[in-house]
């Protein structure tokens, strides 16, 4: 399984995690399912549908016990996190999860995406 992990400021509007995905998934392989926080699958759901994909919905307490590779202060700050997308990647994954790309910033700096890959793939 291939996950790519979102995080977003509210207010954000779809194109701007189509663009952070752009972005991440330059030079990997295709993504096979998307995750995010419970709170805030409402703006994939489209994008999930619309790719085919699955959309995991992982709880917030989750992405608190995920060691990331980058450091965001407003992520850690309101999440407990220093990257909601990677935490989020690797924590629909669990046990053997990788990133296999960290978080990229869509050019409006409204989203993130991170890629992470699980052991059977």
């Amino acid at each position: 399984m291939i996950v790519a992990g979102f995080g977003y400021r509210s207010g954000t509007a779809l194109p701007s995690c189509e663009a952070a995905l752009a972005l991440a998934q330059v030079g990997h392989p295709p993504v096979t399912a998307l995750a995010a926080p419970d709170d805030k699958t409402d703006l994939l759901a489209p994008l999930a549908e619309r790719l085919g994909l699955a959309l995991f919905a992982i709880p917030a307490e989750a992405l608190t016990d995920v060691p990331t590779r980058t450091c965001s202060k407003p992520s850690l700050e309101a999440r407990g996190t220093g990257s909601v997308a990677e935490a989020a990647a690797l924590a629909a994954i669990g046990e053997g999860a990788r990133l296999i790309t960290p978080r990229h910033i869509s050019p409006d700096r409204r989203a993130t995406c991170a890629i992470a890959q699980g052991p059977s793939t």
